[in-house]
């Protein structure tokens, strides 16, 4: 798979990706514009705006003609909000890749933000926080980012708080987008069975006249964690949701592809060790997992799980066991074991991007957000090239006590029956 990339005289990046088997192409168009762009009055505009996005322009004056049109011819569209970036795409045949370009450009350049339907969606972003708040297994990755991030935008939720959404006018929206939805700012990427030249034309077309300004800048995380913390959000649940991490590296960090390898050999599948050990051998959870996020400055390796309440404390337990084990190098890493997941991340990246609107938002975040664009293959390649001793050497430098927090979704007054867990 490979790309090709064209920038217009006014900053925006188009990349295009052919994929000469498909009948089918997605267009995104993704913004470095999200929830750490925002302020304490305006907290959850941004997703807020990518509902807005919807509700109508000045030629399509409302949700239902923009709906109707991508009915029309038979494609699917939606948008996504995140902390970095927010993204809008359609996805339809190849015949209709010029209405999918005509009705993004249309809805970021002439959305008629109405009073009237703010108002009326504020009850679904509402209904939304709601919804976030009854799915713990979800809700618990914002909490464990407030506890490493703290009442700063990057530990805010997206989805905003209840009262700044109920406030949130028509000139909020003008003024942010005024400051971040810039062309030099945006990414137009297609991917699918299409003709990259012909396909370039096109995004031209529809964006080229868009003026540029300067954009808003984030703030960077500050970052001086010196002893383990925890945080309880106290509810009652049938289950008790953890999430168990160490701060690691930012996104363009040489040492990410040996922390995707550490996040797997500890919770990615169902032969990972804390699948084995939490689940399998002690049946202490239903679900439990781990990822390496990262961000433009800074980064998490996290585990989360779904404990048994009257065995919360042994799950933490051992998750924490296994850290220690594989940070202090008792429990060696075998080839067989490296092998086996080293394979199990390339299969799932391959599986991944399968799909247009996958390979989409792979190139999208990465022009956006990475100093290179990498291709599957290179990615695949980084991967292959992680060692044993790059894995115990990240975990021995990253799985450290000082940087080490527990957030807990569950009914607990306080966290002192965790604390004493707390130490590797």
């Amino acid at each position: 798979m490979t790309f090709n990339r064209k920038v217009l005289k006014n900053g925006l990046r188009i990349l295009t990706i052919p994929m000469a088997s498909f009948e089918s192409a997605t267009v995104m168009v993704m913004v470095g514009a999200g929830s750490r762009y925002e302020t304490k009055k305006n907290n959850g505009i941004s997703h807020f705006l990518e509902h807005m996005a919807f509700k109508g322009t000045e030629k399509r004056p409302s949700a239902l003609d923009i709906s109707t049109l991508v009915d029309g011819v038979g494609g699917e569209f939606n948008a996504f909000t995140g902390k970095e970036t927010t993204g809008y795409y359609i996805k339809s045949s190849v015949s209709h890749v010029d209405l999918c370009l005509d009705i993004l450009s249309d809805m970021l350049q002439n959305s008629r933000l109405e009073k009237q339907e703010i108002e009326k969606e504020k009850g679904v972003i509402l209904e939304e926080i709601n919804l976030y708040e009854d799915t713990p297994s979800r809700k618990i990755g914002d909490i464990y980012e407030n506890l490493l991030y703290g009442d700063t935008p990057m530990g805010w939720d997206i989805a905003g708080q209840k009262e700044i959404i109920k406030s949130i006018t028509r000139e909020n929206f003008k003024s942010y987008l005024s400051s971040l939805y810039s062309p030099s700012n945006m990414t137009v990427v297609v991917a699918g069975g299409i003709n990259s030249e012909k396909t370039e034309d096109l995004v031209n077309k529809y964006f080229g006249e868009m003026k540029s300004f300067d954009i808003l800048r984030y703030k960077k995380v500050k970052e001086n964690q010196k002893k383990p913390n925890i945080y309880i959000k106290q509810k009652k649940t049938e289950q008790v949701h953890v999430a168990i991490g160490v701060r690691t590296v930012p996104l363009n960090h040489p040492d990410i592809y040996s922390l995707e390898v550490l996040a797997a050999i500890l919770g990615g599948g169902m032969s990972s060790r804390l699948f084995s050990e939490v689940r399998e051998k002690r049946g202490l959870a239903y679900y439990v997992r781990s990822s390496s996020d990262y961000y433009q400055d800074t980064g998490s390796l996290v585990s989360t799980a779904g404990l048994d309440s009257k065995r919360a404390e042994d799950g933490v337990a051992v998750i924490l066991e296994e850290y220690q084990k594989i940070s202090n190098g008792k429990s060696k890493i075998s080839e067989k074991e490296i092998k086996k997941v080293k394979e199990y991340l390339k299969g799932h990246m391959v599986l991944g991007l399968e799909d247009s609107r996958s390979v989409s938002g792979f190139y999208a975040a990465q022009e956006l957000l990475e100093d290179k664009i990498k291709n599957p293959d290179e990615i695949i390649k980084k991967i292959d090239g992680v060692t044993i001793d790059d894995v115990q050497r990240v975990a021995g430098k990253y799985i450290v006590n000082s940087t080490l927090n527990l957030a807990v979704i569950g009914n607990f007054t306080n966290g002192q029956k965790f604390e004493k867990l707390l130490k590797l």
